[in-house]
């Protein structure tokens, strides 16, 4: 692919206000349009099992809104139309993109191309007994909506992997798009079949790949605000060969970056007017698009981060679940959160120097005011002689 001659200049430090307006976390947040307005401006969230503070598809909107109220945010991922309207339309959709995401429900044609995919596979990790499929998709048009667990069982066994013939089953109609989850019940999916769930001008609307991929490159550069081709592919996992067949009539347009050392690409929206405003102070998930790809992480913020969860304890540098701090449009530090009771534990916390006690301070209060928590704890801090000013800043608070 030859790259267009780029027609912008940009700083690294236009570069990082774009991406934080595009995520945002510069300027007012609509508060009108509320979390679907978020999942609509980012185009995925995603989804994790782990919960400390809270899951991360309540964190997300959460950082950006402030306070919402948590059921609230699972209200506006998955509750249709009002009783009584004439045809309950969903907000959202659980698939692929990222990872396992929340997705908003106008873009499910655009993600045909994934479905025709996942159907052509010639094989799956889990063996799938003969008649299992038919019959669950039979079940659900006569029952549904239903759980994994009403279906006929999720696990053979305790282990979390060992799924049921039933489980491996409605997965697979779930990646075909034969079926979706409606809703999440004690974190379990409620499946239901697509056609009843997917409005019919979506359902129906089957567009070509290219079609497809062009749609979630342009969708990408907008939720990104400034990328390279890397970031581009990876905000939805798409494969490079596949931006780069699309990328010069996707809309986005070329620009360099200070820094960078990589041709990038931008939304045009977001060249037309300097990115100003408040910024966002508060705690990320580690699961939040503004720093799911580490090397674009490091890239504009100088900052590196990784999920420790699953590194053996002994090995962890930061924590089980260290969620960097944004202040003032930079990462100024990291706290690994717990909760016991009516207390936020900050088991672990990272400052980027004295000057981000404060900001640090800030986050930690206003989280544990969201989840129900009167009191904020710390054990840890990693600069010790940082801990009685973040100690004495939080009763100040």
């Amino acid at each position: 692919m030859t790259t267009p001659r780029p027609t912008t200049d940009l700083s690294a430090d236009e570069a990082r206000r774009i991406a934080l307006r595009a995520q945002g976390f510069l300027g007012s947040p609509d508060r009108r349009a509320g979390v679907r307005g978020v999942l609509r401006h980012l185009g995925a969230v995603q989804l994790d099992t782990i919960s400390v503070l809270a899951r991360s598809h309540e964190l997300i909107p959460y950082a950006r809104l402030g306070a919402v109220g948590r059921r609230t945010v699972e209200d506006a991922y998955w509750t249709t139309a009002p009783p009584g309207a004439a045809q309950p339309r969903p907000h959202a959709f659980e698939y692929w993109s990222h990872a396992a995401c929340i997705l908003p429900i106008e873009e499910w044609p655009h993600f045909a191309f994934r479905r025709r995919a996942y159907r052509s596979r010639p094989h799956w990790n889990h063996q799938l007994p003969e008649g299992t499929y038919d019959q669950v998709v039979k079940q659900l048009r006569t029952e549904g909506p239903l759980t994994a667990t009403e279906l006929g069982g999720a696990k053979r066994t305790s282990e979390w992997w060992d799924w049921s013939g039933t489980k491996v089953a409605v997965e697979r109609a779930l990646m075909y798009g034969e079926v979706v989850c409606v809703e999440r019940r004690g974190w379990k999916r409620v499946y239901d079949l697509a056609e009843r769930a997917v409005p019919a001008d979506l359902l129906h609307d089957e567009l070509d790949d290219t079609e497809c991929v062009r749609r979630l490159v342009r969708l990408a550069g907008q939720s990104l605000g400034v990328g390279t081709r890397a970031d581009i592919a990876d905000y939805h996992r798409l494969k490079g060969e596949q931006v780069d067949a699309v990328i010069a009539d996707s809309g986005l347009v070329p620009v360099t970056v200070e820094g960078w050392g990589k041709p990038a690409w931008a939304d045009p929206a977001a060249l037309e007017t300097p990115p100003r405003g408040r910024h966002r102070t508060t705690l990320l998930s580690p699961f939040d698009s503004l720093i799911w790809e580490r090397a674009r992480t490091e890239r504009i913020f100088g900052f590196t981060h990784r999920l420790e969860a699953y590194v053996p304890k002994p090995k962890r540098i930061h924590g089980y679940f260290a969620m960097p701090v944004l202040a003032g449009g930079r990462l100024v530090g990291r706290v690994d959160p717990a909760r016991e009771g009516g207390t936020l534990v900050a088991r672990q916390v990272t400052l980027d120097g004295p000057k981000a006690v404060p900001a640090v301070a800030q986050a930690l209060v206003e989280a544990a005011s969201w989840v129900d928590c009167t009191d904020v704890r710390v054990e840890r801090v990693d600069a010790p002689e940082l801990r009685e000013p973040l100690v004495k800043a939080l009763a100040d608070l």
